[in-house]
Order: structure tokens, then sequence, then C-alpha cells
């Protein structure tokens, strides 16, 4: 079975319960389509001040959707943990789309890291917390393997990464993403 059928069945085990369970199929439920992360760029992008940051945000989440759900799950097409796991049991509903790499870590923080990136740490602290607890969320289910959790932080990170070092290069050089867009 593997290292990552280990992890989810101790998780399985040990940290499923009536506290945190209910909590992690919520995050699962607000990040199904990336209803989190999107909303936020909304919100961002509503607000003048941070108008600059929501577009950063928006593009960094489209990237990640197109590059992890349009491309990469199509070609690696890994099923899902409780499909293959003896033992391991989904706490929501069946997904249909591929497990790799994880759509919730991804969309989460390619939006929620440009936060981290941009804004001051009282934005950026919790940000990061709830793309991690997002992100550990699909562990706790059962719906994602170990590998597919990881990669998909790492493409969310690239893409708001990426982002963030164009803007600041291009819009604000002297501002680091600090001011919002003027005159371009």
């Amino acid at each position: 079975m593997g290292w990552e059928a280990d992890v989810l069945l101790w998780i399985q085990d040990n940290m499923r319960n009536a506290v945190l369970d209910p909590i992690c199929k919520f995050f699962g439920y607000i990040g199904a389509h990336g209803e989190l992360a999107i909303a936020v760029a909304l919100l961002l992008l509503i607000i003048p001040k941070t108008r600059h940051i929501g577009i950063v945000c928006s593009v960094s989440l489209a990237t990640s959707y197109i590059l992890g759900n349009i491309i990469i799950k199509q070609i690696v097409d890994r099923p899902r943990p409780y499909d293959t796991i003896d033992g391991l049991t989904l706490l929501t509903d069946p997904l249909k789309d591929a497990s790799f790499p994880s759509g919730h870590a991804s969309a989460t923080f390619a939006c929620l890291f440009v936060i981290v990136l941009m804004m001051p740490k009282i934005y950026g602290i919790p940000a990061l917390f709830v793309s991690l607890f997002m992100s550990y969320s699909r562990l706790h289910v059962g719906a994602h393997y170990p590998t597919d959790v990881i990669v998909g932080i790492a493409l969310g990170i690239s893409c708001a990464c990426f982002y963030t070092v164009i803007y600041k290069k291009k819009f604000a050089p002297d501002a680091r993403g600090s001011k919002p867009l003027k005159g371009k």
C-alpha cells in the first residue's frame, strides 16, 4: 500500500473525530469548485485599494485551475485513494474527477498565497492558515493522497509567486506591490 496509504489510514484512525470531521467536510464544500478562492478574489477586486491584489489573485487562480484541473489531472488520471486503499472510508460524497493534483489545495494557495505575499501579516497569516487547513482537510476526509495535496500546494504557490513577481516588476517596482495600479 505504501507510505501514502499509511498516512491516510493513520489520519482516519487517529485524527477523525466529532469536532474535526464536520469542519473538514465544510472546508471541502467551500473549496469544491474554488468557491472560497473565487470569493476572496472577488472581494479584493471590489475594494478599490486592493483591486490590484484581486487581479493577481484572479490570474494566479485561473492559471492553477488550467494547469492543475484541465491539463495535469487529465494526463495523470490518478484514481482516488478511497477507490484503491482497503479500509479507507470517504467522509464525503464520491468525486468524479481524478485525484492528482488536489484542486482544493492549488486553488486556495494560488489565491491566498498572493495575500501572504502582497498584504500585511494580519491578513497573510490567517490566509496561510486557511490554505493549510483546506489542504489538510482533503487528507482528513480521504479524498486525496498526500502527494496530490503536496503538488497542489506547490502548484498554487508557484502561480502566486510567479504573478506576484510579474506584478511587482512590471506595475509596482518601487512599491513592492503595496499600492494599487495607477494609470496603467
